[in-house]
């Protein structure tokens, strides 16, 4: 059985495309503008490979394309405010020259989300859970969504070895605690997106008891976004290589489509966009594309 949530308010306008969140499920294409991204190793690192990145996503069919210039984990070498803006403002401004593609910036940082806004983006995806409260503030002013990711650790800082007594109601403890606080710096729950943060400040354990219960989440009734893309958890549940993990990456992405996710962050966008149309049949959200067989 499929769980579909009661969305408050389904129907949205998210830069220049409208999304009905209860009869669509929408990829979200990820471009890494870092040289040393977990999953592609630098590939879409200059400018003109990032922005084929983005347009060959949206060619696919993509409706939404996630843009980071800092790595999440903090192993990595520091960006600095500037670097991340030279990263990602030219990659928005081209992108959104070209296409009509959702743009959506993932940062913590509020100046990068202005810039970003300001460059075209309609999106920021705060994995930090906004850790810095400005940067709803920057998000009500220019009228933008923002997406809101539990997570547990400071940005760009470890939490080893993380303990949940019940891991699904405090992420949707802390999620609905994060959306009241956009909701008080101005952003409307209409222009909101929640994330439970498969892998983030998580073991392998919890990221799959996660996504068994995220239509326990997905009560809240905002539009829900599932990040499960080549994540660690594929690759200790299955035993694959990072390069083997599609299969099972579309398999975790449509469990998680049917406790409730309505838009799923993944690398391989063609294989997804596909998997997405089956499951919307499937679902009855769409007609098939076509009737042939035993007609």
């Amino acid at each position: 059985m499929s769980y579909l949530p009661p969305l408050l308010d389904p129907v949205r306008t998210i830069g220049r495309r409208t999304f009905d969140f209860d009869h669509e499920v929408i990829v979200m294409g990820i471009v890494n503008r870092t040289p040393d991204s977990f999953y592609d190793q630098g590939r879409t690192f200059t400018l003109d490979h990032a922005v084929a990145a983005a347009l060959a996503a949206a060619e696919a069919g993509a409706g939404w394309i996630d843009i980071g210039g800092v790595p999440f984990s903090p192993d990595t070498p520091e960006v600095t405010l500037a670097e991340e803006i030279d990263r990602l403002v030219p990659v928005i401004e081209q992108v959104a020259a070209r296409s009509d593609i959702v743009i959506s910036v993932d940062t913590v940082r509020p100046e990068v989300a202005a810039q970003g806004i300001a460059a075209g983006a309609a999106v920021i995806n705060d994995t930090s859970g906004l850790h810095h409260l400005e940067l709803a503030d920057v998000v009500a002013a220019r009228g933008a969504t923002v997406v809101i990711t539990h997570s547990l650790a400071l940005p760009r800082q470890h939490h080893h070895r993380p303990h949940y007594s019940d891991i699904t109601s405090e992420i949707k403890a802390f999620l609905a605690e994060r959306v009241q606080l956009a909701v008080d710096h101005g952003v409307p729950e209409s222009r909101i997106v929640i994330d439970p943060g498969h892998d983030l400040n998580k073991n392998t354990l919890h990221t799959l008891e996660l996504t068994r219960r995220l239509a326990e989440i997905a009560d809240l009734g905002l539009p829900m976004l599932a990040a499960v893309s080549n994540k660690d958890f594929v690759g200790e549940a299955t035993g694959l290589l990072r390069s083997d993990r599609t299969p099972p990456s579309i398999a975790a992405a449509t469990i998680c489509v049917l406790n409730g996710a309505r838009i799923l962050r993944m690398h391989d966008v063609a294989a997804s966009v596909a998997a997405a149309r089956m499951i919307e049949a499937v679902l009855g959200f769409r007609q098939p594309a076509y009737l042939h067989h035993n007609m």
